[in-house]
């Protein structure tokens, strides 16, 4: 049975049929979880859901509160929920017949109130004219569609070494082979054949993000294959692999300095991709707390899409032992993770090939991750934009790296395998070549953000004489420089066109015969030859424009408005409360977010600073006194 939902975008996903159980079970061994050990039907639930459709769901970051839904997305019995007066970075996934999604009314009739999500862009006193106007004649989702979620096993009967399906909630789009590594009562350790690292969970055993072994089959929703092991640059040694170690739980493990750790993992935002394989020091890189703890495992660096079918390893026991380790090489022959990330500019001119509405719902950035991931969600993203997506897929070159895109035409799905892209520098050659290829604006995709639009398609809107001499680097370096707050100095690089490009590169013949036109911060660098005036420092985060405006706004120390609170626009507000109340100075940016000027402020209570903006009590009561002092005011 195939559900409306299983036609959805596949993009984010390797080809479903290309993965078998039957015979990785029977190259690896294993035994699936009896079906009644999930809370989970015997039979996947039908999806009736359209796109579009709005409904009652709790908040998943706030789970009090009930919002105001909307289906944007749908795969097999899953849906992908964004709730109204929230972003797209906020997009969460249910199942059908969870128990939290009710048709719109419900909360009402049990006595309840509609809450605007956590993070509402809007003022929070504009919430009822909001939510009466996203409703009238909105297209609302008929109690028909919501299924009664499935009853609880008694206990959890899972056992170490059993073989699922399981959502990877770090990309919780993609559902992954995995096993039991560990049991705790009423907890179970997830993880990811041919993946290791902190992609690895703890949870219930009734969780709804895990499902029996056939499970994607039989609903229609797709099934990314484990990692798997194929050519490398590496040669490990017998006595270089790790063996598995009994039925221990695993745990994060420190990694010496002296080691590095063959890295790649599957896809979305803010983590590495599956197909991004690169050697990194993993002590070095990863920030404490950041969560990027790569999953170890090696990945084919050719071959066609069929070879993606290939298993992790002939023996298992890599599953649940430690990260497989190498001694420490010579810095000349490894390269140092690279970073990059990558600026959508939606108002740029995107073509004839591309659809303006579809870009515009485009996410303001990919990234900062490491160059196949970006790479994968940059170009498939314009590929999904495309009026037809055969005639943008057609233009990608064919290669050999480890960068797979897909599209969707003639009733299937095709995909083809990108060519290597190993450093910044070619990223960006490839980028700006597609671009070139799509006849788009080349800020399309930029490296810095274009924070007063792109000058080139401005010049084209409005017909004036243009400076020939005008280039790409002196936009991207202008921008740069007025992004960046006076305390932290951002240093900008260019890198040298590579006299040779590794593999296959998207445009050879433009790499031979212009130099590249990109310039790129000290963030997306890596150790290569670099050609610089200053010793580049160390960019330890980036500093958001609002932090640039509150540093500067703090030096000036500007006199209060004279005029009456109600008549203050928000950055009054925010100048007056980084005034009176220093310590609250770090709060501002959430009044920017939440557009709060002075007659907003008035209305503010601590609980809807707790409830809407996320306060703590002890600041809410600071504002309160704040604010009940400009209240006074005559």
């Amino acid at each position: 049975m195939t559900s409306p939902g299983a036609t959805g975008s596949l993009h984010h996903h390797e080809h479903p049929g290309i993965f078998n159980w039957t015979d990785y079970l029977t190259e690896h061994g294993g035994k699936p979880a009896p079906v009644t050990c999930f809370k989970q039907p015997a039979a996947p639930p039908p999806n009736n859901f359209c796109i579009g459709m709005k409904l009652e769901a709790s908040d998943p970051r706030n789970l009090t509160s009930t919002c105001i839904a909307t289906v944007v997305g749908m795969q097999g019995p899953r849906l992908r929920l964004r709730l109204d007066g929230s972003d797209n970075t906020n997009d969460f996934w249910r199942l059908v017949d969870s128990g939290d999604l009710h048709p719109i009314g419900y909360c009402e009739k049990n006595g309840g109130l509609l809450q605007p999500p956590l993070g509402f862009r809007m003022n929070p006193s504009s919430w009822p004219h909001y939510l009466q106007k996203i409703l009238n004649g909105a297209l609302l989702a008929p109690s028909s569609c919501f299924i009664k979620e499935p009853p609880t096993p008694q206990r959890n009967t899972f056992q170490v070494g059993m073989k699922l399906e399981a959502v990877d909630r770090k990309n919780p789009h993609l559902i992954c082979p995995a096993t039991i590594g560990a049991v705790n009562k009423d907890q179970i350790h997830v993880t990811f054949d041919g993946w290791r690292g902190a992609f690895d969970y703890w949870c219930r055993y009734d969780s709804r993000d895990l499902f029996p072994v056939g499970w994607c089959a039989t609903s229609g929703h797709p099934l990314q294959p484990p990692g798997h092991k194929g050519s490398s640059n590496i040669k490990y040694s017998k006595g270089e692999q790790i063996m598995r170690s009994g039925n221990v739980a695993p745990s994060p493990l420190p990694v010496s300095n002296a080691q590095l750790t063959i890295t790649t993992k599957p896809t979305s935002t803010n983590q590495n991709s599956p197909g991004s394989s690169h050697l990194s020091r993993s002590a070095n890189q990863a920030s404490p707390g950041s969560g990027h703890s790569p999953r170890t495992a090696t990945h084919s660096a050719s071959g066609s899409v069929q070879s993606l079918s290939t298993s992790s390893h002939g023996d298992t026991s890599l599953l649940h032992s430690p990260s497989t380790t190498v001694p420490e090489l010579d810095s000349s022959s490894a390269n140092i993770t690279a970073t990059v990330c990558i600026y959508v500019n939606p108002g740029c001119n995107c073509g004839s090939l591309l659809s303006p509405n579809k870009v515009s719902q485009l996410p303001l950035q990919f990234g900062p991750g490491t160059i196949h991931r970006v790479l994968r969600e940059a170009v498939q993203a314009l590929v999904d934009c495309s009026h037809n997506e055969k005639s943008v897929f057609t233009l990608l070159k064919e290669g050999s790296g480890k960068v797979i895109i897909q599209a969707n035409y003639s009733n299937s799905i095709h995909a083809k395998r990108l060519p290597v892209v190993e450093k910044v520098s070619t990223f960006w050659n490839f980028i700006e070549g597609f671009l070139e290829d799509l006849s788009c604006c080349e800020n399309l995709y930029s490296s810095q953000p274009l924070d007063g639009g792109c000058n080139k398609c401005a010049k084209a809107a409005t017909p004036a004489k243009e400076d020939d001499q005008t280039s790409p680097q002196a936009t991207s370096s202008t921008t740069s420089q007025h992004r960046t707050p006076p305390q932290t100095e951002k240093h900008e690089i260019r890198m040298e066109a590579p006299t040779r490009v590794e593999g296959s590169s998207h445009h050879p013949h433009k790499t031979q015969s212009k130099p590249p036109k990109r310039r790129w911060s000290s963030e997306s660098t890596e150790n290569q030859k670099v050609v610089t005036s200053t010793k580049v420092p160390k960019v330890h985060r980036r500093i958001s424009a609002f932090e640039a405006e509150a540093s500067s706004t703090t030096e000036l120390k500007p006199s209060r408005p004279s005029n009456h609170p109600s008549h203050w626009s928000i950055d009054d507000v925010v100048r007056v409360i980084s005034d009176t109340e220093p310590a609250l100075s770090g709060f501002t940016d959430l009044f920017r977010i939440h557009e709060i000027d002075g007659k907003a402020l008035l209305l503010l209570t601590s609980d809807m600073m707790m409830r809407y903006m996320g306060l703590k009590l002890g600041p809410a009561l600071k504002l309160c006194h704040v604010i009940e002092k400009l209240k006074q005011r005559k």
